[in-house]
């Protein structure tokens, strides 16, 4: 996984998840993964530690790659994936 500072996050689609609570939160990525073609990227907009430590593994797990991740200053996090 890279840590992107200030370059920007290109990607297929965005999906804002920083309202979204556990388990919502992978359950709402998942859906948006699972409606994408194998090699399309999601930008994921999150918020909070939990989703943080979890998205990115379970992604992973499922045999998506995190391509980056980087907090933001208002307290968000930045997450891209490609599909697998």
């Amino acid at each position: 996984m890279n840590s992107v500072c200030k370059q920007e996050l290109n990607s297929d689609r965005v999906l804002d998840i920083t309202a979204e609570t556990c388990p919502m939160t992978f359950v709402r990525t998942r859906l948006a993964l699972d409606r994408m073609k194998k090699g399309e990227v999601l930008l994921v907009r999150l918020r909070g530690d939990e989703p943080k430590r979890n998205i990115p593994r379970t992604a992973a797990e499922q045999g998506h790659d995190v391509l980056a991740q980087r907090d933001l200053p208002d307290g968000t996090t930045e997450l891209l994936l490609r599909k697998g």
